[in-house]
């Protein structure tokens, strides 16, 4: 397999801060590559980069083998491109929305009457599609963003952090059509803050932070970085939970934490053989365990890992950029 999509040493610079330095990414046709960082990391000014939004200050990246700076015209006939708010007219109906995009795209009457015919059915919107967008909810909005998105048939989709602001059911919807999307064939950037949306959808995963990329690799691939396994127990009666911590603590050789109000103990291991030691411990004390489970770190324990801080806003890229194209 060849990479559809390829960059090598992206920077770019709004004033004195640095939005990309020195960016190395790939992704495989057919995959889809999640872009994780919090705000301010470079995402989005990536993403640009390579939809031909912004030219980068130095490196190279090509999309379908054509250069984004030399070859933007070809790079923009193959990728579709879905921000993160949508950008449909609420005004007009969903089906509008659709044939008005086809035509801007130089569709024929009749074939983009059919291809919004042919989209809404697939975003399991054609009941909708005759409604002003405006009384959407957030969910179909975002599946009828992702429809127009498609209307040229592109090889590369690129979303930046399609479901924020969604409720849980409604980002849902948006992965089950993210995976429909790749099935067909498509490959997908998908740049998110949201941890678990990177391990649910992306078959590889670069991890931004301050305009570089710290790690790359498979979900499992940069949760082993860690090399630890992450015991987790609870107490079946929640009285208990402080014992219960001590019992973790001296086992495990440093201070578990205790989730409130569950009593949930968690602590680092690198022996899997403290699960069993756990389990002669706690028939010893009598204490009935509730939870009890051996698992491998969460994409927050390693975003928090190699970066030293959460997954959370630091600043406003987004600001900076839109202030550099206004």
């Amino acid at each position: 397999m060849s990479y559809v999509i390829q960059a090598e040493g992206l920077q770019k610079r709004f004033g004195d801060t640095k939005a990309l330095d020195g960016v190395d990414i790939a992704a495989r046709r057919g995959t889809v590559l999640g872009v994780l960082g919090p705000n301010g990391a470079g995402k989005t000014t990536a993403v640009r980069v390579l939809a031909t939004l912004l030219k980068p200050d130095a490196g190279r990246a090509e999309v379908c083998g054509y250069d984004v700076r030399k070859d933007a015209v070809r790079v923009r006939a193959m990728i579709g491109l879905t921000g993160q708010y949508a950008s449909v007219d609420e005004e007009l109906t969903g089906s509008e929305n659709l044939r008005m995009i086809a035509r801007l795209l130089d569709f024929g009457r009749a074939e983009a009457r059919s291809r919004a015919v042919e989209l809404l059915e697939r975003f399991r919107l054609t009941d909708a599609g005759g409604r002003a967008v405006k009384t959407y909810s957030g969910g179909m909005r975002r599946r009828l963003d992702l429809a127009a998105s498609l209307i040229n048939r592109p090889e590369v989709i690129f979303l930046d952090e399609p479901t924020t602001g969604l409720d849980p059911r409604a980002r849902n919807e948006v992965w089950e059509t993210v995976r429909e999307v790749v099935a067909d064939g498509a490959t997908v950037l998908l740049t998110t803050q949201y941890l678990e949306e990177a391990d649910a959808l992306a078959d590889r995963i670069a991890v931004f932070d301050h305009g570089r990329v710290i790690a790359e690799g498979t979900s499992d691939d940069l949760k082993a970085q860690i090399g630890r396994q992450t015991l987790a127990v609870r107490a079946a009666d929640a009285a208990r939970a402080g014992q219960l911590a001590a019992i973790v603590g001296e086992l495990a050789g440093e201070r578990p934490e205790v989730q409130e109000p569950t009593g949930l103990v968690t602590v680092p291991v690198s022996d899997a053989a403290m699960l069993s030691a756990l389990v002669r411990r706690l028939d010893d004390a009598g204490i009935e365990a509730a939870e009890l489970a051996l698992r491998m770190p969460s994409l927050d324990e390693v975003f928090l890992t190699l970066t030293g801080h959460l997954a959370e806003e630091t600043r406003s890229e987004n600001l900076v950029a839109e202030g550099s194209l206004a």
